[in-house]
């Protein structure tokens, strides 16, 4: 019941914070829409774009909670700052590869082919946004290191806030109002770079001024290469793990396009759906992974297996019941998002397949996340990259596309196959993490693997 309550109370802030960031997209999404048809597409492509790298950089980030946490958890404070520090040197190695890759989309553009005007609104919103991506992982880095020593209210209410000050500049810049000029999508993307850098720069003023910080003694340092190996060694199988999850998703929708304007619209319908549900137990997982690396660092090898089962129980909970409620109320679902009967009718068919899928996506994002916390890496990514991209991703063209199974399937299909290779993944890590367990008492409770994947005792 305590690991419950600790659960619960350090996931409702990162909830509500992801739930403000994701608005971000929502709001630019819905004032380009009433500026003009250009905007729009511009603001559609260029987001893709952008949610692609900085979630890709993200998930190597995403390495400072389990290393930040279990030395919170070891009482190694300095090492808490000393980590925190050399994060921030990593978002700028980051930054250096991320860019490039926004700030000249004419390397890579002529593959989308946009018509002449989105292609020149496209380029300047993303170099815009490749300015703003330096702020924004900044900003993760404050996100991950507070969230590993269980504040994130913190990070919450600058999240808050930057979202009150994103709907205002977005709407002030889009349309040129108080006298600026009409920026349309280019304003939404200068929006989104002063907000970034005001909410990082409004962090760095509260480790500054607030005291409980200070004991983590964080002072700028040389970069130090003992400290990003060893972020980077866990980082960057974390950061393709969500690269693969990203790009399942975003190739899935291009193959999906080929079946015409209703059957993508319910596609997206479902997409959208499944991405909103995902965010609770996401949120759960990280609190679970943040208080299982505590008590790794602790060297309390009970308190952290109860933790992740305690964790992944309430996710598989959680799911099922949001599972149940889409499925019972699922045309007045639907109906929140279209009025478009054909639309909604291909919606409709897709439900069952999402109320399947998003209980084992809950299961394999929350027993990844327990994964993580005992700083194992490896694994994750070859699973991912073997059950998306095989069964889920192949397999998923050849059902839609295909004879394969009978006629081809279209997107029913696509999302069949999703749904079973989410399956076949989450099995797969609940049976690695049971197997870790049992040989982690071979060795009393102080087994770890390496970024590589190699076995070995872990350090007291």
């Amino acid at each position: 019941m305590v690991a419950v309550r600790a659960i619960l109370g350090l996931a409702w802030p990162i909830f509500i914070g992801q739930l403000a960031v994701m608005a971000f997209a929502f709001i630019d999404t819905f004032l380009t829409g009433h500026a003009t048809a250009a905007d729009l597409a511009a603001m559609g492509v260029g987001a893709s774009v952008y949610a692609s790298v900085f979630v890709t950089l993200t998930g190597v980030l995403n390495a400072l909670n389990p290393i930040i946490g279990q030395h919170f958890g070891a009482r190694r404070d300095r090492q808490v700052g000393a980590s925190f520090v050399q994060g921030l040197w990593l978002t700028l190695l980051l930054s250096a590869v991320g860019m490039p890759i926004l700030a000249f989309p004419q390397l890579w553009l002529h593959l989308v082919n946009p018509p002449a005007d989105v292609e020149v609104l496209v380029t300047s919103y993303l170099r815009t946004l490749s300015l703003a991506l330096p702020a924004a992982l900044l900003f993760r880095a404050l996100y991950a290191f507070n969230t590993a020593i269980s504040r994130p209210k913190v990070v919450m209410v600058l999240q808050l806030a930057g979202l009150a000050l994103k709907l205002i500049l977005s709407d002030v810049l889009i349309f040129g109002l108080l006298g600026l000029p009409h920026l349309g999508v280019v304003g939404a993307g200068l929006a989104t770079l002063i907000v970034f850098w005001s909410m990082f720069l409004a962090g760095v003023v509260v480790l500054r001024l607030h005291t409980i910080y200070q004991s983590f003694r964080i002072q700028l340092a040389l970069p130090s290469w003992t400290h990003l190996k060893e972020q980077l060694h866990l980082g960057i199988p974390m950061g393709l793990s969500s690269g693969l999850e990203n790009t399942s998703f975003t190739l899935m929708t291009l193959f999906v396009a080929q079946l015409g304007t209703n059957v993508l619209g319910g596609h997206q319908i479902i997409s959208n759906l499944t991405g909103l549900a995902y965010q609770a137990p996401l949120a759960v997982s990280l609190a679970t992974a943040t208080l299982t690396a505590q008590a790794i660092g602790a060297g309390d090898p009970g308190r952290a297996r109860a933790t992740a089962f305690t964790g992944i129980g309430i996710c598989i909970g959680l799911a099922s019941l949001t599972a149940s409620t889409v499925w019972t109320m699922r045309e007045s679902v639907v109906a929140l998002y279209t009025t478009d009967a054909a639309v909604a009718a291909v919606a409709l068919s897709l439900i069952g397949y999402f109320a399947g899928l998003h209980v084992f996506d809950a299961l394999q994002g929350a027993t990844a996340a327990v994964l993580r916390a005992y700083r194992v890496a490896i694994v994750p990514v070859v699973i991912y990259a073997l059950a998306l991209w095989g069964p889920g991703l192949i397999g998923g063209y050849l059902v839609a596309f295909r004879p394969v199974l009978g006629e081809p399937r279209g997107v029913q299909g696509m999302w069949l196959m999703l749904a079973l290779a989410l399956a076949l993944t989450a099995c797969t890590l609940v049976a690695f993490y049971l197997w870790f367990l049992r040989e982690q008492q071979q060795f009393g409770g102080r087994l770890s693997v390496s970024a590589s994947g190699r076995r070995q005792p872990a350090p007291r």
